[in-house]
C-alpha cells in the first residue's frame, strides 16, 4: 500500500464528519463568514469589497459541496442493496 492510498484510508472518515458538519451547520458557518467578511470590508474601508466579496463566495459554496457530497445531480445517493 503506497503512501497517498494510506492517507486517502485515513482521512475518509474524517471527510465523512467534515460532510456530517457542514450539513448540520452550514448555515451558522455561512453567517459567521458574512459577518467577518462586513467586519474586514469596513475596516479596510471598502478597498477590498470585490476581493472580499469573491471569498466569501467561494467559502460558502465550498460548504455547500462539503454538505451535499453524497448526493448526486438528481438528489441523495440510494444506499447499497443488501
Amino acid at each position: 500500500m503506497g503512501l497517498l492510498d494510506s492517507l486517502k484510508a485515513k482521512l475518509g472518515p474524517a471527510k465523512d464528519k467534515v460532510s456530517d458538519l457542514a450539513k448540520e451547520h452550514g448555515g451558522k458557518v455561512e453567517h459567521g463568514l458574512e459577518k467577518a467578511a462586513r467586519v474586514v470590508d469596513e475596516k479596510t474601508k471598502g478597498k477590498y469589497s470585490a476581493k472580499i466579496e469573491s471569498g466569501t463566495g467561494k467559502a460558502k459554496e465550498a460548504i455547500e459541496r462539503l454538505a451535499h457530497k453524497d448526493e448526486g445531480p438528481s438528489g441523495p445517493t440510494p444506499p447499497p442493496a443488501a
